[in-house]
């Protein structure tokens, strides 16, 4: 059974409120998804649908691209530390295997 997202996590603010809440314009974000660095849904009209760790990560990109640094280094990094995360989550997942395998308690 799926357990519901967090509220962070839901897509329900809309393009123009992300405009206001990141100070971004609708164009800079639109190019960020182009880009493949944010991901919103579409709703049934088609309308984009962002959530509050959108927000964040649009934020992030912001402020790095005010560094200098350029969106295929973004992407680059995003991916590392999502192949990072998928590793740690594996070996979580195997370390519970072997726990409840052999019947080992977590202290």
């Amino acid at each position: 059974m799926a357990s519901n997202p967090s509220y962070k996590e839901r897509k329900v603010i809309t393009i123009g409120v992300v405009s206001e809440l990141t100070g971004l314009t609708e164009r800079q974000i639109r190019y960020y998804e182009e880009r493949k660095l944010i991901f919103p849904e579409r709703s049934a009209k088609g309308n984009r649908k962002y959530s509050f760790m959108d927000v964040e990560q649009l934020i992030e990109i912001a402020n790095k691209r005010e560094e200098g640094v350029q969106t295929y280094e973004i992407r680059q990094e995003m991916l590392k530390d999502k192949r990072k995360d998928e590793k740690k989550h594996r070996r979580e997942l195997l370390r519970g295997e072997i726990n409840a395998r052999f019947g080992i308690q977590k202290e």
